[in-house]
């Protein structure tokens, strides 16, 4: 049998290869979701050195996360297994940690920062520290046999994740990778380590961003010792339903964010009316009202589109269906959508919950209640999706539940 001899690139194809990195760099560029840009990372460096297989780690600490894995031997065979046997094929993939140290491949290459082309793992000479794991083989009946693994390094030089490239093909046949892809890795593993940096970092000041808004949201209901969890339930129902409603993954992560300040106003209205164990007089209900439009002045000329949202919840969350609402008699689909679907996430959460003015109703109670205000109170579409969506929504009240 003829030895396999390695990828070869010839001018023109080093060209396109040069080419081709500019143009990933772009899409790399362009991409904030990290698991999104982790699919892409794997995804454009398979198809670049044309290999079957490949994984991505993500250095978090002194640890390494598996986070992706690619193999399209595995996923075809799974799909010709699923077709077979008249089902739908899923795609499993268990994470794990691996520590940070030079006995495995992928922890070698995260320590030293060295690029490893290896023609067969199988064959490693037993002097190296580091040794190749054949548990994944041997569990899925597959057969690595080159590989590439290449460090993400930042523009400081620091790992933050770990390439690993399996199985170059010529043609149909598994060879070694060629030597001039381990410059060409390189320089996109370092496009992407940027792009991962980056957008861990984002994530960092979203997240810091999305917690001063709770935090911002309790402060607004601290007297109340549900406060934290009836955020919480506010939040998940109104995604739910925003989901329910067909709204893209940024509306619903919008709204989820943007809920919890529907009672900022709060913050302007005396204690004696929030925390009176009674009903309002009509004078006190009037004050209360306007929490709505203290809400409003507080967020307004917002400028981040999760608080320009807020504003607008803040504001109509009481306004009804038929116009009776207030502050301003809204009706119908005048009502902005996400002021309709809080409406509803906030009266049932008030309906299932205790007050220190009223029980918690039971379940059939506030379902009754909630179907005679549709077309009323509530916008009948998203009563409709309220209750196909009422499995989810009861788990939510059970983990947040008082």
């Amino acid at each position: 049998m003829a030895k396999a001899t390695p990828q070869s690139l010839s001018s023109r194809g080093l060209q396109e290869q040069i080419m081709s990195l500019n143009r990933i760099g772009i899409a790399l560029s362009e991409q904030h979701d990290l698991n999104e840009l982790l699919d892409l990372i794997l995804t454009e460096s398979r198809e670049f050195t044309n290999c079957e297989a490949g994984s991505l780690y993500v250095r978090e600490g002194q640890q390494l996360r598996f986070a992706l894995s690619q193999n399209e031997v595995l996923e075809k065979r799974a799909r010709e297994k699923a077709k077979k046997e008249g089902v739908t094929a899923v795609k499993t993939f268990s994470g794990f940690y691996l520590s940070l140290d030079k006995s495995s491949l992928a922890g070698f290459v995260g320590v030293t920062g060295k690029v490893l082309n290896i023609q067969d793992v199988y064959k490693i000479p037993k002097t190296k520290e580091y040794k190749f794991n054949s548990s994944f083989d041997e569990k899925n009946n597959y057969r690595t046999k080159s590989m590439l693994i290449v460090p993400l390094k930042d523009t400081s030089g620091n790992v933050v994740g770990v390439l690993q490239l399996i199985n170059a093909r010529k043609g149909k046949t598994v060879v070694p990778f060629s030597k001039q892809f381990e410059s060409l890795a390189l320089s996109l593993a370092s496009q992407a380590a940027v792009a991962i940096k980056n957008t861990l970092l984002g994530q960092e000041l979203r997240e810091a961003y999305l917690d001063t808004i709770f935090r911002l949201s309790v402060a607004a209901e601290y007297k109340d010792d549900d406060t934290a969890a009836h955020i919480q339930r506010m939040s998940r129902y109104s995604a739910i339903l925003a989901e329910g409603m067909g709204l893209s993954k940024v509306e619903v992560e919008n709204i989820r964010f943007a809920s919890p300040m529907h009672d900022i106003g709060k913050l302007g209205v005396p204690d004696a009316i929030l925390l009176k164990p009674a009903k309002l007089t009509p004078q006190e209900f009037k004050e209360m009202q306007n929490h709505t439009i203290i809400g409003g002045k507080i967020l307004e000329n917002a400028k981040a589109e999760i608080l320009k949202m807020s504003e607008q919840i803040a504001v109509t969350h009481h306004e009804k269906w038929d116009g009776s609402g207030y502050p301003h008699g809204l009706k119908g689909e005048n009502i902005p959508l996400s002021g309709r679907i809080v409406a509803l996430a906030d009266v049932f959460d008030a309906l299932t919950s205790k007050r220190c003015y009223k029980p918690a109703f039971s379940m059939d109670e506030t379902m009754n209640i909630i179907r005679e205000g549709k077309g009323r109170h509530f916008d009948p579409r998203v009563v409709e999706v309220f209750e196909k969506t009422l499995e989810p929504i009861i788990q939510v009240k059970t983990q947040f539940g008082n």
